[in-house]
């Protein structure tokens, strides 16, 4: 439901986005976003980061120009022993993935001393929203990638434009008869047989014989894949000559559950360790229009363990262009005589996908009126829809990262996965991962170098790469003191702050 965010450092889509139509028409303008919480209301306010001036070093800039409310001082300068995880961690280097998977970003801020307050109203909004789980549940290695693509890689990644209408509607349907009719920027292809209503239900697989084969390296492949068509009922095969898996951690992890062919493969008995978690997703309607400060809002302390956003979608799509989707259309109409219409979703939300239809629409209400308040507790309700997607997204939980795939099977010669599930040496996260990987399975089927096409994030600036030589250089002097300390008397060395970054 939700109006999808594109972020400044998302090149590779942007890119292929604007091959439907441009930016301008399919995005809204740059906002400034915020921050609530239920216990005082508005907490802080994200600005357009472009426009920010003097123009400080990424990371810096952030700190600088994000107006915190309540959030003091002392516990913001808390947060700087992060640094040296930042600049320690590198998420093209799978070493560092190793280094830090094991451990709980929760867990990696208690360490560096970040104060419980810093954490509980800064960091811990930023996981719930941007990896769907607590950050005692999340990889400290999989919240720095993020932190990675979004803070190091680029100070303007923060600044999100949104999508003029129904995702679906204004991006993927083009695309997707694109891929049906074949063509496109003037070069003719073949169309691609897309088939919705059909299911995967299993696997045929083609052993290598004898041990001369294994011997040369040859691998077993997928023959063929048997699909279900839910409509007819019809069971039927196809052929494979490749076989790429774009799908997420749940999906994944069910698919190879549910193939004895596959689970004989250790690779793929590994994937049954992944797992999803659920988000909830809401839009109502209300009688009246009501004042919404900032259209695109993070939201904290409303539920225990739980993220939350809200979206105003009567700004987002108010755009008076004719890309809109039939979404924002019906929007509009719906508008002309309700007023406002509002997003909220919830994330890591399996409490509250058990719930009836008519309490999770009370919830919402109830929540909507401690953020906003007197204008929308004036409001009433008039429509709203629901949508309940258990075990949806990745979850990224500590320990994860060595059940994930990488983009070429190591087991199946004709098999690949793509999604930001999936372990590349890129940098990116999130959709632009996703659409990367995607890349590198296509360059390998057609044997092509892997980033054959695939625009990189470019240099990091000065002073990030700056800091990776110093931490480098600050470990490698405390082993050697560590050493020197333990050959010369056989004690061992106090426990140093940097120690966790050995």
């Amino acid at each position: 439901m939700t109006s999808a965010a594109a972020a400044n450092n998302n090149n590779n889509n942007n890119k292929a986005t604007a091959t439907l139509k441009t930016l301008d028409d399919l995005l809204t303008d740059y906002a400034l976003q915020g921050q609530y919480s239920k216990q005082k209301g508005l907490e802080a306010i994200w600005p357009i980061y472009r426009q920010s001036h003097p123009r400080l070093p990424t990371g810096l800039s952030q700190a600088f120009y994000t107006k915190f409310l309540h959030l003091p001082l002392i516990d913001r300068l808390s947060a700087f022993p992060l640094v040296l995880a930042f600049s320690d961690f590198d998420d093209t280097n799978p070493t560092s993935w190793k280094k830090y998977d094991n451990l709980s970003f929760q867990d990696l801020c208690i360490k560096l001393g970040v104060s419980k307050r810093c954490y509980r109203e800064a960091f811990e909004p930023m996981v719930l929203t941007g990896l769907f789980a607590p950050g005692k549940e999340c990889s400290a290695a999989a919240a720095l990638g993020m932190a990675y693509f979004f803070v190091l890689r680029s100070q303007n990644s923060f600044d999100v434009r949104w999508c003029r209408g129904n995702i679906g509607e204004v991006i993927m349907d083009p695309w997707v008869e694109l891929l049906r009719v074949g063509h496109g920027d003037g070069v003719d292809r073949a169309g691609v047989d897309i088939r919705g209503d059909t299911k995967v239900v299993g696997f045929e697989t083609m052993k290598v014989e004898g041990s001369d084969g294994r011997r040369r390296g040859e691998k077993d492949k997928i023959s063929k894949v048997i699909c279900l068509n839910q409509i007819s009922g019809e069971e039927f095969a196809l052929e494979a000559d490749e076989v790429v898996f774009a799908v997420g951690a749940a999906a994944l992890n069910g698919i190879t559950r549910n193939s004895p062919q596959l689970c004989e493969y250790e690779e793929f008995r590994r994937f049954t360790n992944l797992r999803g978690t659920s988000v909830l997703a809401t839009r109502v309607y209300l009688d009246r229009k009501i004042k919404i400060p900032y259209s695109a809002n993070a939201c904290f302390g409303f539920d225990e363990g739980i993220g939350m956003t809200m979206f105003d979608i009567s700004t987002l799509h108010s755009n008076p262009n004719h890309n809109k989707s039939k979404q924002a259309d019906d929007d509009d109409d719906r508008q002309s005589t309700t007023g406002s219409i509002i997003e909220v979703d919830y994330y890591h939300a399996n409490p509250l996908l058990v719930q009836s239809d008519e309490a999770i629409i009370r919830k919402v209400k109830n929540d909507l009126d401690t953020i906003l308040g007197t204008s929308s507790q004036n409001a009433n309700i008039v429509d709203a829809a629901i949508v309940r997607l258990p075990n949806a997204v990745n979850w990224y939980f500590p320990g994860s990262h060595s059940s994930m795939p990488d983009v070429q099977s190591t087991s199946l010669s004709n098999v690949y996965f793509a999604g930001d599930l999936v372990k590349t040496n890129h940098g990116s996260w999130s959709q632009e991962k996703a659409f990367v990987t995607g890349m590198e399975a296509a360059n390998l089927i057609l044997r092509r170098r892997k980033d054959y096409g695939i625009i990189s994030l470019g240099e990091e600036e000065l002073h990030v790469e700056i800091g990776r030589k110093a931490v480098k250089l600050f470990k490698e002097l405390l082993l050697f003191g560590r050493q020197l300390n333990e050959d010369g008397n056989g004690a061992g060395a106090l426990p140093l702050l940097g120690d966790f970054l050995r």
